[in-house]
């Protein structure tokens, strides 16, 4: 399967519930409809606000003509989640800093971007800096040998910054391409372990200036625009310039998506649609409105 075959499919529950919501009005598409069923996708109360006040102001001026709405809400939808902040700096060695709140699918991604980055012909490095927890070393390391991908650890407990600072230096000493840093889960909520986060942020461009060149934000698609709060705290004390959506698969919030791009500002790098090494998919705004709207009618 191509791209927007693999993302059709992994939207599957957001795009059955979207052509509900439409078909139970026999495909009449009127203001209020278009929100309730972008609101029942968890895009957020003020993205299907907005769309409905720019669905009902293109039909009034002829722009959206009876049996156009689709195509109209698809270019709508690739224009919102088209967001052009923060840009990743490609490095070398290029530095991911993977951030986010326990469960999200953190250590995952971060293998997963490993095992990209390999099958590109790039050499890869996993960092093991959630210290907290002595069965997320063994996790990523179990990764790194599936892979074959090395993993910096060191004993639980350490200090996560000092795992960071001497990774960074290992990888200039071997020349590798792609360093990918995984963090302990954290929530929100506790100020003592987002401030670490942002000490962990700061070791990374003493020890290599430039350094994060990403600081990638994984979020569980199936806590919706709940995640969102997270979010903001962790842009706020980690610098987030990109997000990581996992579980899309599983869910039928797949417009939180649209929250996350138009309420953050910060655009989505990722989106994950299995539990395979390859289902973590890269994201485009074209093809993701392609996938959860295209030929929905």
């Amino acid at each position: 399967m191509n791209l927007l075959q693999r993302l059709r499919r992994g939207l599957g529950a957001t795009r059955s519930l979207l052509g509900e919501k439409f078909t139970a009005t026999g495909w009449v598409v009127s203001p209020g409809t278009l929100e309730e069923a972008l609101l029942a996708a968890d895009v957020g109360v003020e993205v299907a606000e907005t769309v409905a006040r720019s669905f009902e102001d293109a039909r009034r001026r002829g722009k959206v003509v009876p049996g156009g709405e689709m195509a109209w809400l698809r270019a709508e939808v690739e224009t919102l989640l088209t967001v052009g902040g923060g840009v990743a700096r490609p490095g070398k060695p290029n530095v991911v800093l993977v951030v986010g709140v326990n469960g999200s699918g953190k250590t995952t991604t971060a293998a997963k971007l490993a095992g990209r980055a390999k099958a590109q012909g790039r050499a890869a490095m996993l960092v093991a800096a959630d210290t907290f927890r002595a069965a997320a070393v063994e996790q990523l390391q179990s990764w790194g040998a599936r892979l074959g991908v090395p993993v910096v650890a060191q004993r639980p407990g350490a200090d996560p910054g000092a795992v960071v600072f001497d990774a960074l230096q290992a990888a200039l000493a071997r020349g590798v391409d792609d360093v990918i840093i995984d963090t302990a889960g954290r929530l929100h909520t506790k100020h003592n372990l987002m401030a670490e986060l942002e000490k962990v942020r700061k070791v990374c461009a003493r020890a290599l200036p430039g350094a994060p060149n990403e600081v990638l934000l994984v979020l569980d698609a199936t806590t919706g625009t709940n995640g969102l709060v997270q979010a903001r705290e962790f842009g706020a004390h980690a610098g987030v310039t990109g997000v990581a959506l996992t579980k899309l698969d599983g869910t039928a919030k797949g417009g939180v998506v649209l929250a996350v791009a138009r309420e953050l500002g910060v655009p989505v790098r990722w989106v994950g649609v299995g539990e395979g090494l390859d289902d973590l998919l890269p994201f485009a705004p074209d093809v993701f409105a392609a996938a959860l709207l295209e030929a929905l009618a």
